[in-house]
């Protein structure tokens, strides 16, 4: 497998080999959907949560005495049926919605995703962007040359684009932060749900990106 690798004015510099192991895995849907939703499921955090009968003030005498009123019986004014008394089943910060993502199956999602974008002609190799200092708009100058280079996608529409790069470049994170329908990451923390959540996957310098990516499913 060869893909082009375009420079910073959106030309076609070279090309690249892609190893078939993480560009030419075939799609799962059962496998990309369990993986994405426990991704989801971890990352919710447990911010509602409601008092139970137990948890709420009052309630400590009986409203009225068991028999001879011709009521209905009760026990408590703070029962789920009474106004101002606990909810039933509602939700619990004490419950846990976290899911364990084998590294095996992680890695193979992620290259499901990275081979359907490549398929769909939607990741892209660049050389170098040439950041040396933050300039957003030096990035936004590449993203469009990018965008006339035949990704139209690369516009203003919501995530744009995922820009991976192989090492920690503060420069080229703090230029592209600032464009709001573009993300930034290492290469090495690229996951299934960030992939398939954006149009396009720009990689940067993939000669050392690539040997990167191979050994997230060796591990």
């Amino acid at each position: 497998m060869e893909a082009i690798v375009y420079n910073k004015e959106g030309k076609k510099s070279g090309s690249v080999n892609l190893p078939e192991n993480v560009f030419g895995v075939q799609w799962n849907d059962a496998l990309m959907h369990q993986v994405v939703t426990s991704m989801q499921s971890n990352a919710r955090q447990r911010i509602a949560h409601t008092k139970g009968r137990g948890d709420v003030r009052g309630g400590g005498r009986k409203p009225w005495r068991q028999k001879g009123t011709g009521r209905a019986r009760h026990g408590s004014i703070r029962s789920p049926i009474w106004r101002g008394g606990g909810v039933t089943h509602g939700p619990r910060r004490e419950k846990n919605y976290t899911r364990t993502i084998p590294k095996g199956i992680r890695a193979k999602a992620l290259f499901m995703a990275l081979s359907q974008k490549l398929k769909d002609n939607e990741v892209i190799f660049v050389d170098s962007f040439g950041i040396s200092a933050p300039k957003t708009a030096l990035a936004k100058k590449t993203l469009t040359a990018l965008s006339k280079a035949g990704f139209p996608r690369m516009g203003k529409q919501k995530n744009a684009a995922l820009v991976a790069i192989p090492a920690k470049e503060n420069a080229v994170t703090k230029s592209f932060r600032n464009i709001g329908n573009v993300s930034c990451m290492l290469v090495s923390d690229l996951n299934p749900l960030a992939v398939l959540s954006n149009s396009y996957v720009v990689i940067e310098n993939p000669d050392v990106a690539l040997p990167v990516l191979g050994a997230r499913g060796k591990k």
